[in-house]
């Protein structure tokens, strides 16, 4: 049986950390939910947030233009449905890297370490003071929102990304 080529991952420069929105006044228990991808989280962050051309958006997110074309359009239309038709969004999982980090020491020197180094190994050190005393720069509009850790916010990566980089 032949099959296709593996999809290529698609980077992300942001992962959200309210990853549920329901509609006020609706039990859990009789929504409908639509589930968005992080990767198309992404998309519709670069394309109608940030306000860039979807050429710079592929390139962001390392695809082809068409693909970003399809990405965005199937994220634009589940949050069509879920807006319109009363339905929660959950936002997880899909076909993706994180991007860079970037970190910066007590000492003000600022570098980047990819998602892989900081998975593998300690926590990130100054290649220029050597210092193990670093805290992540993040992006504007980083933040984890209302809530915490609960049923319906986070996920796996989430979580695992806070441990590596938040603990003491």
């Amino acid at each position: 049986m032949r099959r296709g080529r593996p999809p290529r991952l698609r980077r992300v420069g942001f992962i959200p950390q309210v990853t549920y929105f329901k509609p006020a006044g609706i039990p859990l228990r009789i929504l409908d939910e639509v589930h968005l991808s992080v990767e198309e989280a992404e998309a519709v962050r670069l394309k109608d947030l940030e306000g860039l051309e979807q050429e710079q958006c592929a390139e962001k997110m390392n695809i082809s233009r068409p693909t970003f074309q399809r990405v965005l359009g199937s994220a634009r239309q589940k949050v069509a449905d879920a807006l319109l038709h009363g339905k929660a969004i959950r936002i997880e999982g899909g076909n993706f890297q994180p991007a860079l980090q970037r970190f910066r020491c007590f000492e003000g020197h600022e570098w980047e370490a990819s998602f892989e180094e900081m998975v593998a190994g300690p926590p990130p050190v100054c290649p220029e003071c050597r210092s193990v005393n670093a805290i992540p720069v993040h992006p504007p509009g980083f933040g984890f929102g209302r809530g915490g850790w609960g049923r319906h916010r986070g996920g796996r990566w989430q979580r695992l990304i806070w441990f590596f980089l938040y603990q003491s």
